[in-house]
């Protein structure tokens, strides 16, 4: 075996594992890896000017592509604030490796400044957290991570790297990777079961999860929702396109609130839940979203899932794409020609029930289309009327989101992208490596104020790669959502029209000249037609754009 550094062998473990692309912010500690890096010439360095944006970039490129995304951070400081866009990372299952640079062991006893133990603070939020302590061990330890990565349940890793072991060179062998194979077949038995309830459900519907994306399983959830007739929601906090949004029993998404949940919920006999949680909700309520009677069918890779709030007939550990077309066809095989006949007849009701849902948001949308500031259904209708049959579209625009999945086509498993976990600031920096991983693609980013400002330098790292990125900034001027709920609280802040810390406007943010000074075109519009007139010379023209849409900042409750 061939002596070799710490450093240099890390680089090679990447490239085993098929990485092209680290995203990082480095410090002191983290030199080491640096310095092997001007002289390797096989990998992509992506900075970031902060690690909470290195996260959502690699957090977004993990699930554009699939593929696992490395993160390199800086000590504990680094790692600390990448926790929050971690948190998103781990809710939306995306495969990671994240590492961070750790000082010498030798010198570790005396708590020098910035160490901390590392793996014991990415723990909580992270599949598997070890640190490597020979370098002997480091083959070993990274293939074991980018396998955990990957295997279903998907989700991140992390992994400390002291520089001791990045600085040591010895003979090392740097074995292969492995993998699990990711399409998991349900059980026989429990599949036979599920298709005798389904065939005999008089008014079953589906929740499609994040899951069915991931899975690329569209065309198979498609075929057994037609041969169902059942309409199709997309989970409460979902971030992918989990169904297309064309298709004629697509009916959205559902508000997080119970009295919501249930009012569907209660006109049906049996949900079937393909890779969607049972549920996030947003505020607690004294009514239960799942009503007596309702029989439950769960499909998930991840076992976590099943069952884990409410009762569940049938709980298959599967995945939706390599079992979907088995539940499909023993449903068909025990349904009776009278069975299908209602079928049809549910799939021409649901199919007329979500045109009518459709045409009444676009009849808001037109009818709201002239008022001045701008209201945002109206924005996202002509946003959809002007986008690339083959855009990526990324969302983090919170309180002006009703209604996006019918106003904006979304059709296949990379088309859409949202925020899953909740920690805002994820959509700017996610959007570049949404990019990074879709470079063929046209993206555009929607995000609102509030979200923008808590990883806005992640608007130099699209400048510097020279990504062809369009950001919208829905601009109200306040933590709208948050005054929203407040105001549903009927207390104080309700009755004097007093919002403490939620307003935006003293002063503004000159989300325009912000752009500019991080190397991104910045321009803004006031109205729908100057908006979207923007976008589309923005998408033609190429390179990293700003938009900042100045939306009409009145409360309006929920």
């Amino acid at each position: 075996m061939p002596s070799i550094s710490g450093k240099r062998a890390f680089l090679e473990l990447l490239k085993q594992e098929g990485v092209d692309v680290l995203f990082g912010n480095p410090g002191t500690t983290e030199l080491p890896l640096m310095d092997a890096l001007a002289v390797y010439g096989d990998l992509r360095y992506v900075l970031a000017l902060q690690e909470a944006a290195v996260m959502a970039m690699a957090d977004g490129y993990a699930q554009a592509s699939g593929k696992v995304a490395v993160v390199n951070l800086h000590v504990a400081p680094g790692l600390g604030n990448a926790m929050g866009m971690l948190y998103d990372a781990k809710k939306a299952a995306s495969p990671m490796l994240i590492t961070a640079g750790q000082h010498e062991q030798t010198f570790n006893v005396t708590e020098p400044v910035l160490w901390d133990d590392l793996p014991t603070i990415a723990r909580p939020l992270v599949k598997w957290s070890s640190e490597v302590h020979r370098l002997a061990d480091l083959p070993r330890m990274v293939h074991r991570a980018v396998k955990t990565a990957l295997a279903p349940p998907t989700g991140p890793v992390f992994l400390s790297l002291p520089g001791d072991i990045l600085n040591a060179e010895e003979e090392v062998d740097l074995l292969a990777p492995s993998r699990v194979a990711p399409r998991l077949r349900g059980d026989r038995q429990a599949i036979e079961e599920a298709a005798a309830i389904l065939a005999a459900a008089e008014r079953p519907v589906i929740m499609a999860g994040d899951g069915a994306a991931q899975s690329h399983a569209h065309a198979e959830l498609v075929a057994l929702a037609e041969l169902l007739g059942a309409p199709v929601y997309c989970e409460f906090i979902a971030n992918t396109a989990s169904f297309p949004s064309t298709h004629p029993l697509f009916r959205g998404a559902v508000t997080r609130l119970v009295p919501n949940v249930r009012q569907i919920l209660d006109q049906h006999d049996v949900l079937l839940s393909v890779g969607a949680d049972l549920f996030t909700l947003s505020l607690p309520s004294p009514m239960e979203p799942i009503p007596d009677g309702l029989s439950i069918i769960h499909i998930d890779s991840d076992p976590w899932e099943l069952g884990k709030n409410y009762p569940t007939k049938v709980g298959l550990l599967a995945d939706p794409k390599a079992s979907l077309p088995q539940l499909t066809a023993a449903t068909q095989e025990r349904m009776s020609s009278g069975a299908r006949a209602k079928a049809r007849e549910r799939f021409d009701a649901n199919k007329r029930a979500a045109a009518a849902e459709r045409e009444a948001l676009v009849a808001k949308a037109k009818m709201l289309a002239g008022e001045v500031p701008i209201q945002p259904l109206p924005l996202l209708h002509a946003i959809g009327q002007i986008l690339p049959r083959d855009a990526v579209v990324i969302e983090e625009v919170l309180s002006s989101a009703p209604g996006i999945r019918q106003m904006i086509n979304s059709d296949d498993p990379q088309s859409y992208f949202g925020l899953r976990g909740g920690g805002i600031g994820w959509g700017i920096p996610a959007s570049i490596g949404i990019k990074v991983a879709l470079p063929n693609r046209p993206v555009v980013a929607l995000i609102g104020d509030g979200s923008a400002m808590y990883t806005i330098q992640a608007l130099w790292t699209a400048a510097h790669q020279k990504l062809d990125i369009v950001f919208v900034i829905f601009n109200n001027s306040s933590y709208r959502i948050l005054k929203q709920r407040v105001h549903a609280m009927r207390g104080h802040a309700a009755q004097q029209d007093l919002y403490v810390g939620m307003e935006l406007n003293d002063p503004p943010v000159d989300f325009v000249t912000l752009s500019k000074s991080l190397g991104v075109a910045g321009e803004r519009a006031r109205t729908i037609a100057e908006a979207t007139d923007l976008i589309k010379k923005a998408i033609a023209s190429g390179g990293a754009h700003l938009i900042d849409v100045t939306l009409d900042r009145a409360f309006k409750p929920v």
